[in-house]
């Protein structure tokens, strides 16, 4: 078996700080959106990196408001989600060059939802051959980019 060593990873494993309660409302309660990786604020949703991405550059779209149910969005949350994750892609798009997307809401423990209780959209930007024999042989994935450097990437390409 082939080891690879990212030895900066464990100085972030063990910072992450574990809130109590639902992470898609402790986060926007708080003053630090860059701590936080909060990209944008709207008036219904918010777009927030995801802090355990498939690859680099995948965010999620965020109702503030908390609810497990896509069906309870009101008009105003679900078009704001679905406005904020076309400008998500467009950033993206701008600033990585993606072969495409992957969207996405898992409804449901069972369906991968990481957090079951309050809905959020996925935007994974995806590349040819990003997909590779890493998680498939060796349960590892390999994401090439900072959580920090993608922020302020995204940060300054998202339009005012």
């Amino acid at each position: 078996m082939k080891k690879i060593f990212a030895p900066w990873r464990a100085a972030y494993i063990q910072s992450v700080e574990k809130p109590s309660g639902c992470i898609f409302c402790v986060f926007p309660a708080r003053e630090d959106d860059e701590d936080n990786l909060i990209l944008f604020r709207g008036e219904n949703c918010f777009v927030i990196l995801n802090r355990y991405p498939y690859n680099s550059g995948h965010l999620m779209v965020v109702p503030y408001r908390h609810t497990a149910e896509y069906g309870s969005l009101n008009p105003g949350e679900v078009a704001e989600m679905h406005r904020l994750t076309s400008i998500s892609m467009d950033v993206i798009k701008r600033t990585m060059n993606p072969e495409g997307f992957n969207l996405g809401i898992n409804i449901g423990k069972v369906a991968g939802a990481g957090v079951a209780d309050h809905v959020h959209m996925h935007v994974v930007p995806r590349w040819n051959g990003d997909t590779n024999f890493m998680p498939v042989m060796g349960d590892v994935r390999v994401v090439p980019q900072s959580l920090e450097e993608t922020y302020r990437i995204f940060k300054e390409a998202w339009p005012d």
